[in-house]
């Protein structure tokens, strides 16, 4: 049965039970910062489970893909190695909340695995928990399993927990016997790590909350998950004891070998390097397809690493060229059509490895050059030195784990103590370097303020005008009791309008005031959790600590900043509308003169995009719709749908802005009440800044209108230069044009002609020297174009002779030589050019019968044209 059958069966079955079939959701769980990946099929019904998301249904089945290679769950390292390791892979699951739950999982488990697979009952195994009786007896009296074929283990094996708090229960797993011709025992047994029983199937029964104290309370209503990996299920229905037998990877296994001109089958080494590939392409392609790109940190760096790791085994294969991104298109034609954004994604995913590969080629060499001289001399299970460990990855990119694979290979250890010691070391230079630096002092400082004030109360979501007492004042990076009048300095204040920099959004600039003294604040900045901090100097009076003073942001600075800070949450949805959901918010700025979003893409927008962008940021606008703001639980924002920042942190309660049903996000900035206070959106420019991420950069509001009146008014001036109106400036504008070209045609025509008159005339005026005739000539208003028709018409008349032309236009000299071939030996038209271009301030060369040059300084052209007919006649004399 093939992989695409089974999955289609496993849907429609549970279907006819009821179920809801949920999509599978993203391998970056939505706004969950407990995991780097989506590691099982339950995570995006994660808050249903916890009870902090309602679903209009109560039974779901999906087929979720899953990633392991990074964090708590990460088996890159055997990827290739074992049979049934992957970095990414398909977790077949139903799950019930607070519906059914242990007999009816049960039975659905078990009918469809004996009735709808057909697989026979006498070579399926199960595991309960010890003390789970309930379960035991149910596969027991109600399935017809024999008791023999029932193993009771602990709560290691078959007890699972969210966390180390909240819902949990125990669990009940299928096994599937590959028969005594493979080695292993049953489940439970001391046996059980061999390869004969193998678990398919692992059913989750949710009927506790466990408590910090460790006490467990029956839940009100028990749910169930469940989990069967898709990639073992189908080893088992066709026939093999290894997962890359499978139709889901002999596909992918051919194209590699295919690339490689290698034959699966050949060696171990060779297989193990085409399951690597296979697998591999599999994780990056699904990775860049929801948004991930290869980076130093987070996701992105473990993307780099399986991208690195896969080149260093094409390069084992004899690859030398860059191959990786060519195994997409096998991939897209096997799961295109049960991941149809896979195939959307194609041409995306196939730039991404492209770029990263060609740019890790660079340095693979260099790396693994010095790690070859480190080891070639080790003996076996002998430990790679971790300072060579260490400086292959900070000096050359050399992930540590793509070292401990080839030590693998190679039967070595690494000694990862020195690798950490070297680690530390490197921490500590870095730390010397700038720790007697200002930064590090103030930075001390503002760490302790922010201990002894907590946090500043922000006030300006809804005022920019409020008192606030002095709490500290900096001057020169220290604390002190008072500023006077001229001292730049810092003022903290226990409460504060004024909007400290983060997430992108510029700090607010405006006035504090006392009766006596006035503070421009120029900056406030937030260096330490909510701690605002405003900087600015001193204009007049003198500021105390504990003074009470009115703070008053600059509000047509703020107004235009929110402008544009609400423009990037409408600009932020319309790419992601017009360009795909793969487009992801990797930076921003805004200020009151302009906004800057950079996102992930892999290529320039064409002008229909960004006209289109343009229509539809406007559209919205003119709308008017209201920018709604909540604070609210972050489970209940997350139920929303409200975008969150991959990497941001989130408190307990959020922000979420809402503009219409266009753009929802959270957000703890500043926006407009209405989306017409914009006015206008307009994009500036739009660049790339770094592989795969571009920028745009855009205003809206008065900013906009003066550029549009800017751009209006350079209509106006160069319709007025030509003479028409602006409507009719780009008619006018290509028919001059097109008369340029064609006097440039004529002028072209002229020089030709001219330059034929040049060469006969000048053709008489040669002097023979020893017999050879030599013609040095000054042409005025030739170019290097009319120069070389000249010397070809001369060439014709004087074959035998030497010959230096130089052409003056204002001030640039143009020069060409040429020396008949009889005079090879003694004359070289490269040196011949040099005498003459040299003490003009230029250099040529050429072949030894024909060089160019060119230079400036016309002046001096008589004198080195006289100095190159002497050279001449030195040559020939």
């Amino acid at each position: 049965m093939q992989a695409q059958a089974i999955r289609q069966a496993f849907l429609d079955y549970f279907v006819e039970q009821g179920h809801q079939i949920v999509p599978s959701s993203s391998l970056i769980p939505r706004n969950d910062p407990t995991l780097l990946f989506t590691n099982a099929g339950m995570v995006p019904f994660k808050d249903v489970f916890l009870g902090l998301e309602q679903r209009p249904y109560q039974r779901a089945v999906s087929s979720q893909r899953c990633m392991r290679a990074g964090g708590k769950h990460n088996d890159l390292e055997n990827v290739g190695y074992t049979a049934r390791h992957h970095t990414f892979f398909e977790m077949l699951g139903n799950f019930s909340f607070g519906d059914y739950f242990k007999r009816e999982v049960i039975a659905f488990a078990w009918r469809f695995l004996t009735e709808k697979l057909e697989l026979p009952a006498a070579k399926l195994w199960i595991t309960v928990y010890e003390e789970d009786d309930e379960a035991a007896e149910i596969w027991i009296n109600e399935m017809g399993i024999d008791p023999a074929r029932i193993s009771r283990c602990g709560a290691k094996d078959n007890f699972w927990s969210m966390g180390d708090t909240g819902p949990c229960g125990p669990c009940s797993e299928i096994f599937y016997d590959h028969g005594p011709d493979v080695p292993g025992g049953p489940p439970g047994s001391p046996e059980e790590d061999g390869d004969r029983y193998i678990e398919i199937w692992n059913l989750v029964f949710m009927q506790y909350d466990r408590d910090s104290s460790g006490k467990l309370t029956p839940l009100p209503k028990p749910s169930v998950d469940t989990g069967m990996g898709l990639e073992r299920l189908a080893a088992v229905l066709q026939g093999v004891h290894n997962n890359y037998d499978t139709d889901l990877f002999k596909p992918l296994i051919a194209a590699a070998a295919e690339i490689s001109g290698k034959t699966y089958g050949q060696d171990a080494a060779t297989d193990t390097s085409l399951r690597v590939l296979a697998d591999h392409i599999r994780a990056c392609s699904f990775l860049i397809t929801d948004g991930v790109l290869p980076a130093n940190e987070g996701r992105g760096y473990v993307l780099r690493r399986i991208i690195r790791r896969a080149v260093r085994h094409g390069r084992k294969l004899g690859m030398e060229s860059v191959f990786f991104h060519k195994l997409v298109a096998p991939l897209v034609r096997e799961m295109g059509t049960a991941f149809p954004e896979l195939a959307h994604a194609q041409r995306d995913v196939e730039r991404a490895l492209e770029r990263e590969e060609t740019r890790f080629r660079e340095t693979l060499e260099r790396g693994l050059s010095l790690l070859e001289d480190a080891i070639s001399g080790l003996p076996a299970d002998a430990a790679i030195p971790g300072e060579i460990i260490f400086r292959l990855a900070d000096t050359y990119g050399f992930p540590v784990d793509l070292t401990a694979d080839i030590a693998r290979e190679r039967k070595l250890r690494m000694d990862m103590e020195g690798y950490e010691v070297a680690m530390s070391e490197q921490r500590n230079r870095s730390r010397a370097a700038w720790s007697g630096s200002g930064e590090v002092k103030t930075e001390r400082i503002y760490h302790d303020l922010a201990m002894r004030f907590s946090a500043t109360q922000f006030t300006g979501y809804t005022q920019c005008v409020g008192e606030g007492k002095v709490l500290a004042l900096l001057r020169d990076g220290e604390e002190v009791a008072f500023l006077d009048a001229g001292d730049k300095g810092v003022v903290i204040l226990d409460q504060t309008p004024f909007y400290g920099e983060s997430g992108g959004q510029s700090g607010d600039r405006g006035e504090l005031q006392s009766e006596n003294a006035v503070f421009l604040v120029n900056d406030t900045q937030k260096p330490m959790g909510s701690l605002h901090v405003h900087v600015g100097v001193l204009q007049s009076g003198r500021l105390q600590t504990g003074d009470t003073l009115l703070a008053s942001v600059d509000e047509l600075a703020r107004r235009a900043t929110a402008a544009h800070h609400s423009a990037t949450h409408l600009l932020h949805a319309a790419l992601r509308n017009i360009l795909g959901s793969h487009v992801q918010q990797k930076g921003s700025l805004v200020n009151p003169e302009r906004l800057r979003f950079d996102f992930s893409h892999s290529e320039p927008l064409t002008s229909a995009q960004l006209q289109e962008i343009e229509r539809s940021v406007n559209a919205v606008i003119r709308e008017n719709y209201a920018a709604d703001t909540q604070v609210l639980p972050i489970a209940e924002a997350q139920s929303l749908g409200a975008m969150a920042l991959f990497g941001e942190k989130y408190g307990d309660e959020v922000r979420v802005v809402r503009m219409g049903d266009f753009s929802l996000e959270l957000c703890g900035g500043t926006h407009v009440q209405a989306l017409g206070d914009m006015g206008v959106f307009k994009i500036l420019s739009e660049s790339g800044v770094a592989a795969g991420i571009r920028r745009i950069e855009a205003v809206v509001g008065a900013a906009a209108l003066e550029l549009i009146q800017r751009d209006e008014q350079r209509l106006q001036s160069a319709a007025s230069l030509l003479k028409v109106a602006p409507a009719d400036l780009d008619q006018r504008l290509a028919q001059t044009l097109e008369r340029l070209r064609q006097l440039e045609k004529e002028l072209e025509k002229i020089k030709r002609d001219e330059a034929a008159r040049a060469g006969a005339d000048l053709a008489a005026q040669s002097e023979e020297v020893a017999g050879v005739p030599v013609l040095i000539s000054r042409l005025e208003g030739m170019d290097g174009k009319a120069l070389r028709d000249a010397l070809d018409r001369l060439r014709s008349q004087l074959p035998e002779a030497v010959i230096v032309l130089a052409g003056v236009e204002g001030e640039k000299v143009a020069l060409i030589a040429a020396v008949a071939k009889s005079l090879a030996g003694r004359i070289h038209a490269g040196d011949l050019v040099n005498v003459v271009a040299l003490p003009l301030g230029g250099k040529g060369g050429g072949r030894p019968d024909m060089a160019q040059a060119g230079a400036g300084n016309p002046a001096a052209l008589d004198d080195a044209l006289q100095a190159a007919r002497d050279w001449v006649k030195s040559k020939l004399a």
